[in-house]
């Protein structure tokens, strides 16, 4: 008797110890990922009610009534490839119909729709590099598994260095609250500061590396980008020493009332042939006034610099702010991004813990978007850009309201309803104002 129970306490003890192994075993592989296969899809559709308009130009939002949609999907590869190497590959499908050709806005209305989209789908690689992390000391820190991102520890002190395809907003300007239009504010104007005239292709990315260095509640970034060939453009411009996308941000977390949030400080610095919209206007001017101004007659290499601050700041455990105010230059003509040359941004985002649906949130931003004077002049001569121009101008400033609902149907299911109120669309008082309402289907594996 004695035996048997002996055996049966060997046999408990091992079970014991099996399970505890096991689930010693679940803990450390969510820890430390050694791969990982994500993938994402998300489909937008837009409607544009019909509104008033004194006049249109070559790059006008029609004052017509209109549909939008866009449909993409990625997937998420990593591996580990040795302590602290990881590598990263993002094969993409897009496929989208715009408003009006995609003009006739500084800040437009979803930022899931591509510059050279189309309604047959396209296939590409959205992403390929490499991540190289360099533990310095510190506490450890653990990182849950996410796009791009696998599970382990790291030291707060820390060297990270980004080489390969990317987007630039990726690394820089990582906002907690306002940065991701798959599962937040769908404008333009919320998804990076809108006078961030980042290098990138047509498509949103770019080549380049970027160093980031992480002392506890400090980080520092620096990285250098190619540029298009020309402005907003598929081919990129290889030669970095001649012609590149220079970016550095300071970021430092803090907590108020035991609240975390971010304060982040940034400068952009690009190099790459582009018009001036003075050297247009002066051509023109010289020329007898022939046509209209036109900044690609008058392509130079010259620079563009701009400055951006941004707050992210928790008011409880799951609800947050946001506050962005940028501004470039506004020289020469938009290269990359979005014609949007000053801007001020802010807005709330709450969870739905209130009203018992977790997965939920909510969102109302607001922006207020503008150009420099210099560029006012070359559209009021009839001048136009890649986004915009009406013919003429009467200037305003571009202002944007968006609120969304977001509701998860099921685990990795969100279904999602947009409204944005815009006045003074492309900076023109005699056009609007607009309305668009929209839906958004976003599913995660």
């Amino acid at each position: 008797m004695w035996f048997v129970r002996r055996r049966s306490f060997r046999t408990c003890s091992s079970l014991a110890i099996l399970a505890m192994s096991c689930f010693m075993s679940a803990m450390a592989s969510e820890v430390e990922e050694t791969s990982q296969f994500k993938l994402q899809s998300t489909a937008v559709w837009q409607y544009k009610p019909s509104f008033s308009a004194s006049y249109s130009g070559t790059n006008s939002l029609s004052p017509a009534a209109e549909k939008n949609y866009s449909l993409s999907a990625t997937a998420y590869l990593g591996i580990r490839m040795w302590q602290g190497g990881e590598l990263y590959f993002n094969p993409e499908m897009a496929l989208s119909h715009s408003l009006s050709n995609l003009t006739g806005l500084g800040g437009f209305s979803n930022g899931e729709d591509q510059k050279n989209g189309g309604p047959n789908p396209t296939f590409y690689t959205a992403r390929f590099f490499a991540r190289q992390t360099i533990g310095l000391g510190g506490e450890k820190e653990v990182i849950k598994s996410s796009q791009n991102q696998l599970a382990g520890t790291i030291d707060s002190h820390r060297l990270v260095l980004t080489a390969g395809k990317v987007s630039i907003v990726d690394i820089f300007d990582n906002n907690n609250f306002s940065h991701d239009p798959r599962a937040q504010f769908l404008n333009w104007s919320f998804m990076t500061y809108g006078a961030f005239d980042y290098a990138a292709d047509i498509r949103g990315y770019t080549m380049g590396a970027a160093l980031e260095y992480y002392l506890d509640d400090w980080a520092f970034r620096a990285g250098r980008f190619e540029q298009p060939m020309e402005s907003n453009v598929l081919p990129l411009d290889a030669r970095l020493s001649l012609h590149y996308g220079d970016q550095i941000e300071i970021e430092h977390a803090h907590e108020i009332n035991h609240l975390p949030g971010k304060l982040h400080l940034l400068a952009f610095h690009n190099k790459a042939d582009m018009g001036s919209y003075q050297d247009a206007v002066d051509f023109w001017n010289r020329t007898g006034r022939v046509g209209v101004p036109d900044v690609e007659k008058v392509s130079r290499e010259q620079t563009k610099s701009g400055y951006g601050i941004a707050l992210e700041q928790n008011i409880t455990q799951d609800d947050g702010l946001f506050f962005r105010a940028s501004r470039n230059d506004g020289a020469s003509e938009t290269f990359s991004f979005a014609d949007i040359e000053r801007s001020l941004t802010g807005g709330v985002l709450t969870s739905g813990n209130s009203w018992n649906r977790p997965a939920d949130n909510f969102g109302v931003a607001y922006a207020r978007n503008g150009i420099s004077s210099m560029h006012q002049q070359y559209l009021a001569n009839g001048g136009r850009g890649f986004f915009i121009g009406d013919g003429k101008i009467s200037y305003r400033p571009e202002s944007i309201l968006e609120c969304f609902y977001n509701m998860a149907v099921m685990d990795k299911v969100w279904v999602s309803l947009d409204y944005q109120h815009i006045n003074n669309p492309a900076y023109n008082a005699d056009r609007g104002p607009v309305q668009i309402v929209g839906t958004r289907l976003h599913v995660e594996y």
